[in-house]
């Protein structure tokens, strides 16, 4: 067993409730996979083969429609996990997976992470109350891809960056392109926003700083009727 993938998953929130021992056991069983930027980790619609443990990185987690337009869904950053549930309903991966950046995973096979959880039963309970959680904030996402004017959606999606970073004041994590994917608009759409947000004194961007200076102005903004 490898140190550094007991340390690794320690941090990892999916793991933030297991004991040593049972951190030990999923480590033993992790495999070291790296990706280039750009690269695949698996495709949405491919049979689940695992868990993949963001070590070292960032990935984006995006749907493509059948017209070919790509809406990202989020995006992770190391240490974190991706493709938790087709692990308990044995369906296939429900969104595709890219590498941002230079990225290194632990894998954890389906088989080896079910032998697991049959060993020690509490592990299940205590991932799927983290995996919960998870499932809450993507209907967020999917809120804020849906539902209200691009000026809405672009509002929560900072109150979301801001409440994550637990800061006023954060690195944007994604290029403008991504977030405009995100969104369901264009770069350009996003660049104008973010520039009037700064112009009404909501917010203050430098490169790719963003500090919130009136973050309930911004909820309020992101505000809208479901």
């Amino acid at each position: 067993m490898s140190p550094a993938k007991s340390v690794v998953l320690k941090h990892v929130p999916l793991f933030a409730a297991l004991s040593p021992a049972e951190l030990d056991a999923l480590a033993r069983r992790a495999v070291e996979k790296r990706f280039s930027p750009g690269e695949i980790l698996f495709n949405e619609g491919d049979e689940c083969s695992g868990l993949f443990i963001v070590a070292e990185g960032s990935v984006k987690i995006f749907k493509t429609s059948n017209a070919g337009r790509e809406i990202m869904l989020t995006i992770e950053s190391a240490p974190s996990s991706v493709a938790e549930v087709p692990l308990f309903d044995n369906g296939p991966y429900p969104a595709t997976v890219a590498a941002v950046n230079q990225v290194t995973t632990y894998h954890i096979s389906k088989q080896d992470f079910q032998q697991v959880i049959r060993q020690n039963p509490d592990v299940a309970l205590k991932v799927l109350a983290v995996v919960g959680q998870r499932l809450r904030h993507l209907v967020r996402i999917l809120e804020s891809v849906t539902f209200g004017s691009v000026r809405q959606r672009l509002a929560r999606a900072l109150v979301e960056f801001g409440r994550q970073a637990q800061s006023e004041s954060f690195p944007l994590p994604v290029t403008h392109e991504e977030l405009a994917l995100r969104l369901g608009t264009v770069r350009e759409v996003v660049s104008r926003n973010l520039s009037r947000f700064q112009a009404e004194g909501l917010l203050r961007v430098h490169r790719r700083e963003i500090v919130l200076l009136d973050r309930p102005g911004l909820e309020r903004e992101a505000e809208t009727e479901l």
